[in-house]
């Protein structure tokens, strides 16, 4: 009954029916199994981001930067601890939804802590943080494969080749099930390139609003003029992993209410699935934790580490994710 009054009727905001979830739930979990096994294969952990990141050096901050810095990790351990535990729930979508917010805040947090790190600023929006990392972190070589892939630009013809490389072959895709990396690189590709197309999708949506547009008196970009517009808007827009996440976020914050938590096979499917959230939150806060304690600098590193096992009311240790 439920299914066919929300797909089939709609809602006051989508009166012509919601998306089916049918290929949303598959998709969902399998960019997060995805990016599970190409951890996996990288080996992702603090021992090898400190390796990544031995030409890294201590950088000179004040004091508000530092606590910053500090702040936000330690906001991501504690997504992460929740994680850890909602791993153990006997029924997986009774903390699906709820396990993808936390994993996007513990993501958004280390996103933060890195950018902080890097140049001394923090974002108070979701864009902003996910355009800072991609700008000052991912396109700069500074983020470990998974995290690193990123496309440059919006415009089909630049990211599809991008895309395209990534993917190096894999049949992978994510209706498909994945057992191994050389299957993951195919759905990772997929779901940054859908994520590109996104994106792509609501740069057009604001330029068709926007004045210039307006005065080119066209409903389309059919006309070169229009292209043009379109195209320069777009040529400046990247997409990486943040901006990934955050989209992956909006689904479960806002898609509707059967996505995640409806129908037989809806268990079945999630199987696993919190698990590997919790795998995914722990590598990129390792290397976030790396990088960090590159620019913070031994002393405070240490201190930080030490007074958070220390005191931390809940369960994760910080010398379990960053030693």
């Amino acid at each position: 009954m439920l299914y066919k009054r929300i797909i089939e009727g709609g809602t006051i905001n989508e009166r012509r029916g919601k998306p089916t979830p049918q290929f949303a739930l598959p998709s969902t979990v399998n960019w997060m199994r995805a990016l599970s096994l190409l951890i996996a294969d990288k080996g992702v952990n603090f021992t090898a981001a400190k390796s990544f990141y031995a030409s890294q050096g201590k950088r000179s901050m004040d004091a508000w930067v530092e606590n910053t810095i500090l702040e936000q990790l330690f906001l991501g351990l504690h997504h992460l601890s929740a994680l850890e535990k909602m791993k153990d729930a006997k029924t997986s979508a009774d903390v699906a939804r709820v396990g993808i917010l936390a994993w996007y805040y513990g993501v958004a947090n280390a996103a933060s802590a890195m950018t902080a790190a890097q140049n001394g600023s923090f974002q108070e929006d979701h864009a902003g943080t996910a355009n800072m990392w991609d700008r000052e972190i991912a396109a700069r070589g500074l983020a470990m494969e998974p995290f690193s892939w990123r496309v440059s630009s919006l415009v089909k013809t630049t990211f599809l080749p991008e895309v395209k490389a990534y993917r190096g072959g894999s049949a992978g895709t994510l209706l498909s099930s994945l057992t191994t990396a050389s299957e993951a690189l195919g759905a990772a590709a997929e779901y940054l390139s859908g994520s590109a197309a996104w994106y792509a999708w609501k740069t057009e949506e604001d330029v068709r609003k926007s004045p210039d547009f307006k005065n080119l008196g066209v409903n389309d970009f059919r006309t070169k003029a229009a292209r043009v517009l379109r195209d320069e808007r777009l040529s400046r827009r990247s997409t990486g992993f943040v901006h990934q996440a955050s989209r992956y976020r909006g689904k479960a914050n806002y898609r509707e209410a059967l996505f995640l938590a409806y129908g037989k096979s809806t268990e079945t499917i999630l199987k696993g699935f919190v698990t590997e959230q919790a795998l995914v939150l722990r590598a990129f806060l390792a290397m976030a934790g790396a990088f960090s304690s590159r620019k913070l600098g031994k002393v405070l590193w240490d201190e930080f580490v030490t007074d958070v096992d220390a005191n931390r009311a809940f369960s994760t240790s910080a010398a379990g994710v960053w030693s």
